[in-house]
């Protein structure tokens, strides 16, 4: 999925990564720790529901302010950013289904009609969806608001389907992870390269709620019982370690260029 559309015509540089292994790598993860870390934090460390909405948004607008000021993309500002939508985008989905009683029939309908909208404007505006394109500010608002609405999305397609429809936390991750290398091969045999990314990038938000939730909970409720602290711990290291790598190399580069 490394064969999308580039624009020349800007100032700015490209303000996300290119589409590489640890790029989905990453993406799982922080799916997963969007799922875990806001379990941990509203429960495990005692914020509650509330607390934890208003502290994860505050930041969440901090990084977001800072990655819009940005001209390039930056690892760390980036990643953060997309770790802070996926727990706020968790909280959004939790706040209807739990606070306000909504279905997960509704919410998910409501969120994919929000997303297809987003969608259509953006690319009625700019003529494209290229990830590989985001080379203005209008196009990057609309890409973090597709964000943001594609983790509000697979948070309640996830809730779904391992809870309203029963699949449960195993088949749950096995069903979306068959959907995510079916739109990998999709792409493999010539598919549209944006239209395989996009369903690709929807899909992990579900595999990695489906996922935190049977590494997270307890044995009896079909779960592997490891908990949210050990988890979100654990990925969280991951991510850290991939992001401090790209981080490295990108500086690593800089240098060199600087150099010559």
């Amino acid at each position: 999925m490394n064969t999308l559309i580039t624009s020349t015509t800007s100032k700015w540089l490209n303000k996300v990564p290119e589409i590489t292994l640890a790029f989905w790598v990453i993406k799982i993860m922080s799916t997963t720790v969007g799922e875990t870390g806001a379990d941990f934090l509203a429960v495990n460390a005692g914020w509650g529901q509330g607390m934890t909405r208003v502290v994860m948004g505050a930041l969440l607008a901090m990084a977001l302010f800072t990655q819009l000021r940005t001209r390039r993309y930056t690892p760390w500002i980036y990643w953060l950013t997309v770790v802070l939508v996926s727990v706020v985008g968790t909280q959004i989905t939790d706040l209807l289904t739990d606070g306000l009683g909504v279905s997960l029939y509704v919410s998910t309908s409501v969120f994919a009609v929000a997303l297809a909208a987003i969608f259509a404007v953006w690319y009625w505006l700019e003529r494209t969806l290229s990830i590989h394109d985001i080379v203005t500010r209008s196009r990057e608002l609309f890409y973090w608001s597709a964000i943001l609405c594609t983790f509000a999305l697979g948070t309640a397609a996830g809730d779904l389907a391992t809870e309203a429809l029963g699949l449960g936390f195993t088949w749950g991750a096995v069903s979306f992870g068959i959907l995510i290398a079916a739109s990998y091969a999709a792409w493999r045999m010539g598919g549209n390269a944006v239209l395989t990314f996009w369903i690709g990038y929807i899909l992990t938000r579900p595999f990695g709620a489906a996922l935190g939730d049977l590494l997270t909970q307890a044995k009896t409720y079909g779960g592997l019982g490891m908990g949210a602290m050990w988890t979100s711990a654990l990925f969280l290291t991951v991510i850290v370690m991939l992001v401090a790598l790209a981080q490295f190399g990108m500086d690593n580069r800089k240098n060199v260029q600087a150099t010559k």
